[in-house]
């Protein structure tokens, strides 16, 4: 009997560079800055809420859209921080992960066909997703020079086509560390004013935001939140990436949409997890105190890092910062990553890994939510490059 083959429907796809440099990374012993997640735990207080929704027996399956508490409370944040008013019954979907949630609003708004414009350097969760959809993804790059990366609103308005469904924003960004204003928010909205063109836009690091300025989310702006969904994630917010828990809020008629894919692919996330985060933001400091919390860690590895032979580029958001090594070497991104990794014993991101063509600017990205004391072994390491 012949052997089944199956046809990829993503043949371009292999392992993930995150999955491949911490691997090596562990291999080497090294210091992982690479992969983005912290090396610490969350507050108690969090574990003990869960701890006693578990107790209490709410472990089972809790409504599609997620527990109502949890969405009251996402709105009522949203509502705080950024002035729009979301109802909690019919514009707040919890979700697994705001990768899941990513996901699920292109599933539910590209069909084959339609065309999706995505910035480079990009998150790799976007542009398969657009190819598992059937659409069309259409890249723009970012800018990079002296002062660090920049969206090049020019560029994304000649990409606009009558086939343009989407286009997917992240800020602050993911792996540049740059932020979005509201100037950039303006030119978004001049080139969707007058279309059916959606907005995704990835949030999930809105509470990383340094230097006393503010974040720009999309759901400050009626011209853009009107035709948007916006993600976000409480793995990044509350240092509990392995939850996979996160959120999309959108008008309702987008909702609507939205919630009959994600009824399949993913029906319900767990259920003391949720009413444990229901209960944690009642109080917002843990949310509100984070942007000072990570801007310490972002100093004290800014300023070991100036020490070195790397060139900063600006850091403003999200816990990444890249830098430039040409004063170091002449390796390929990938080369040269894996050479720190194995030589120096200290992991990093190429970031040509989020380009769809492997796009060289001779930059990585590190992570910086770590201990201090990981930070710190890791600066000792590179002050010898």
């Amino acid at each position: 009997m012949p052997t089944p083959i199956l046809k990829s429907r993503l043949p371009a796809v292999g392992t993930t560079v995150f999955t491949l440099m911490s691997n090596l990374a562990a291999e080497h012993g090294a210091v992982n800055l690479g992969q983005g997640f912290p090396d610490f735990g969350c507050d108690p207080r969090l574990l003990e809420l869960v701890d006693e929704a578990m107790q209490a027996g709410l472990n089972q399956y809790p409504p599609m859209a997620g527990v109502p508490a949890l969405r009251e409370a996402i709105s009522a944040k949203i509502h705080a921080l950024y002035g729009r008013a979301y109802d909690a019954n019919t514009e707040i979907t919890v979700t697994g992960g705001a990768t899941q949630a990513l996901t699920t609003a292109i599933l539910c708004a590209v069909h084959p066909g339609d065309e999706v414009i995505i910035v480079e350097p990009a998150y790799d969760s976007y542009l398969p997703t657009v190819q598992l959809a059937g659409g069309v993804p259409v890249t723009v790059s970012m800018r990079v020079g002296e002062n660090g990366y920049s969206v090049p609103w020019d560029e994304i308005a000649a990409a606009v086509s009558p086939c343009t469904r989407m286009i997917v924003i992240n800020s602050p960004h993911n792996p540049t560390g740059t932020i979005l204003r509201t100037s950039d928010l303006d030119a978004l909205a001049a080139i969707v004013e007058g279309t059916d063109i959606l907005i995704l836009s990835d949030e999930v690091y809105e509470h990383m935001v340094y230097d006393g300025q503010r974040h720009e989310s999309v759901s400050r702006d009626p011209r853009l939140a009107e035709r948007a969904f916006v993600v976000s994630s409480f793995g990044k917010t509350y240092h509990v990436t392995g939850w996979k828990v996160g959120y999309v809020a959108a008008p309702a008629s987008l909702m609507a949409e939205f919630r009959k894919v994600h009824q399949y692919n993913v029906f319900t996330v767990n259920t003391p997890m949720q009413h444990g985060l229901a209960g944690y933001m009642r109080d917002p400091a843990p949310y509100l105190e984070l942007p000072a919390f990570y801007q310490r860690k972002r100093d004290l590895f800014r300023a070991g890092l100036a020490q070195s032979r790397f060139t900063l580029l600006p850091a403003d958001g999200t816990y990444f910062q890249c830098v430039r090594y040409d004063g170091i070497s002449d390796l390929s991104e990938a080369a040269f990553a894996q050479w720190l990794t194995r030589e120096v014993k200290v992991a990093a991101i190429p970031v040509s890994a989020f380009y769809s063509r492997g796009t060289e600017s001779g930059i990585v990205r590190f992570c910086f939510a770590k201990r201090d004391e990981t930070l710190k072994l890791a600066l000792e390491r590179l002050a010898n490059v």
